[in-house]
């Protein structure tokens, strides 16, 4: 039988309709909840826009104030300051409050595991 061209569509579908009921039970089984699932996809959306994953990555280095992160970015205060907030909701970064001014910093470790396995992943392609 001919092997189907590289960019032919019908390689998303079976030739053959039989399920492993074994296999689809498995997978199931280790699917993660709902929830998990849908906030998962929260966090990547967040860090789907250029402007946070760039925030989240000059936080992964150092501890910054928005003042900080709005000239190491070259955005204002105010963008800087509305998407930290929606960072913050999504407990990817943290803050602590110092006299008048408010630094922010990576929630834990697992956030820059993240980013470094995203760029690890699109740097080897280049």
């Amino acid at each position: 039988m001919p092997q189907p061209a590289a960019g032919d569509s019908n390689l998303d579908f079976c030739d053959v309709k039989i399920t492993d009921l074994a296999r689809v039970r498995r997978a199931r089984a280790d699917m993660k909840p709902a929830g998990a699932v849908h906030h998962l996809a929260d966090v990547f959306r967040a860090l789907g826009d250029p402007n946070r994953l760039r925030l989240v990555h000059a936080l992964a280095w150092q501890e910054l104030c928005v003042c900080d992160l709005a000239a190491t970015l070259g955005m204002s205060q105010s963008a800087v300051s509305h998407s930290l907030r929606a960072l913050r909701q999504l407990r990817l970064v943290r803050s602590r409050r110092e006299a008048k001014s408010t630094y922010y910093r990576l929630d834990d470790s697992h956030i820059e595991r993240i980013l470094s396995d995203g760029f690890a992943h699109v740097e080897e392609r280049v």
